[in-house]
Order: C-alpha cells, then structure tokens, then sequence
C-alpha cells in the first residue's frame, strides 16, 4: 500500500486490498477486504458501497493495514473481526473455538425437518448437541424449535464460554444448558432427549494435512481431526445415541465427504433405528446422516 497517497477512500482500499490478496493467494480476496474494512469502519459491507468515496482516517487506516497483514498471514476472517454470520445470525468466535461453516447450516434444516415430522409426545421436548463449539447450531435450533429446551455437551472450556455468551446474545439463554465433557460424559443414560445432534470432528488424519494453511494452522485440531478414518468419535456417539434418544427421536450427524455410506451402516448396525437417510449440502456433498429411534 503506497504511503505516498494523501487520501484513501473505501472504494480505493476495497480495490487495492482485493488485488494484494489476489496476488498473495489469499481465499476469497475480496470478501475479506470488505468484511476487514467494514469491521474496521462500523459499517455493514453494504454500507462500504453507499459510502465508497469516504476516506479513511490515518488511525482507521493503520487499523485496516495490521489486519491485511495478519489477514496475508493466514489468519481467519472470523478470528480477525471476532464474528461469523450463520443461520443469517451473528455468532462471536473466538481462536479455540471452530468457526461455523455454511454447509453446518444444513444440519439445522435437517434437525428442524424432523421436529416438524413430528417429536416423541410422552415427554417435556428436550434436545441435546454434543460439541457445540460456538454454539452456533444449538442457538439456531433454538431460536426455531422454541418448545424444546436444549443441553449442548463441549470438552473445550472455551467453545462453552463463548458459546454461552452467544445464547445471552441471541435472547435464548433460558433453555439452553451447557454441560463440559467428554460425548455423553455427564449425562444419565435413560431415554430423555427427543433430538440428539452432532457435528463432531470427522476430518481423516490423511486429509489434515491437506487442508489449508488458514485451517490448519489457526482453527483448533481437536474440532476438526477425527482419528485415522475421520469417524473415531463418530462410533462412540453412535453406539451410545440409542440410550439416550427417547422412542421416536431422531438422530443428527454432520458427516465429511464420502463417509455418508459407512455413518449409515454404523446406525443400522446399532438395531435401533428407522427412516435412515442422508442430507446433500449445498455443494451436493452427502453431509447430513438422519435416522429415528424405534
């Protein structure tokens, strides 16, 4: 950024940052220099063109110049501005917890899908998630299924700090219990809950170390490695979902890529499923696994 210009205005900035992370390779270029600037500025990205000619303040610029350098780093948009839209929701992150992803948001129609179908009648509507994370699909849940009261389970004090902070956020505080452990460490086996979700750590070790430098060397490993195969929580979770799932409730899974097949057969090897089915995200990936306790 040449310092040899008097004034920088939003659209010059905008262009200028966008061909710098072209040429540096970073992922969406021009997504990132609008949500940093908007950040930076107040200002939603909308507001960036209705404001295009607005020059920048020396202190707003050197603002904006520290997180275009740690922005060509590698480091997350998310973890830059502190928030990440999901379910048309604003949801704090924070380094250590994962950042939600668009394709997570077809878990939640999937989950709202089976309430809708129709819960277990002989008992108070409860829901549980194991690994909220941010809290992002909890919240979403509850925010759309306002019958049921939720318990999200997370072995990461921090995701439960941060995803505590976005229930007050999002007004839904009041039915929603978080719990620290370990799947369903903490939790009496008996049939009590109606909706058991799940996006669990299901990246192969094999694919880690694919995965890209903004991922792999900023988001947290243990919310995304799931163990040579992707599935080593996923079993567990599986094998132990029926004690905990009331007649009639339904189980929800996020999977990855190709593991739609193998997660299926390890429900229906449990015997205690029905209405198994799976869920294509928006890149027609397999990435829901549904199924219904008999």
């Amino acid at each position: 950024m040449s310092t040899h210009q008097a004034t920088w205005t939003i659209l010059d900035l905008i262009r200028w940052t966008t061909g710098y992370f072209e040429e540096k390779g970073v992922s969406e270029p021009r997504a990132s220099a609008e949500i940093l600037l908007a950040h930076v500025l107040g200002l939603s990205r909308l507001e960036l063109y209705l404001k295009h000619d607005q020059p920048l303040t020396p202190e707003e610029l050197a603002r904006f110049k520290a997180l275009i350098v740690r922005r060509r780093l590698g480091e997350p948009v998310a973890y830059l501005t502190g928030h990440k839209e999901f379910w048309s929701l604003d949801f704090l992150v924070a380094p250590g917890v994962l950042i939600p992803r668009p394709e997570t948001e077809v878990l939640v129609e999937a989950v709202v899908d089976a309430a809708r179908k129709g819960l277990p009648p002989d008992l108070p509507p409860r829901g549980l998630e194991v690994g909220v994370g941010s809290g992002a699909v909890v919240v979403a849940l509850a925010k759309e299924l306002p019958a049921l009261t939720w318990v999200g389970v997370d072995i990461s004090r921090t995701a439960l700090e941060v995803a505590r902070e976005n229930a007050r956020r999002h007004g839904v505080a009041g039915r929603l219990y978080f719990l620290r452990g370990d799947l369903f460490s903490g939790i009496k086996p008996g049939p009590r809950f109606a909706l058991v979700v799940a996006n669990l750590p299901y990246v192969p070790r094999g694919e880690w170390e694919q995965l890209p430098k903004e991922i792999k060397d900023y988001e947290p490993p243990e919310a995304l490695l799931g163990g040579e195969d992707g599935l080593a929580l996923l079993r567990p979770l599986i094998a132990q979902a029926p004690g905990y799932l009331t007649a009639g409730g339904w189980l929800a899974l996020e999977v990855g890529a190709g593991q739609a097949d193998q997660v299926l057969q390890l429900i229906k090897e449990t015997g205690a499923f029905t209405e198994m089915e799976a869920w294509r995200d928006y890149q027609r990936i397999r990435r829901i696994v549904r199924a219904r306790r008999l």
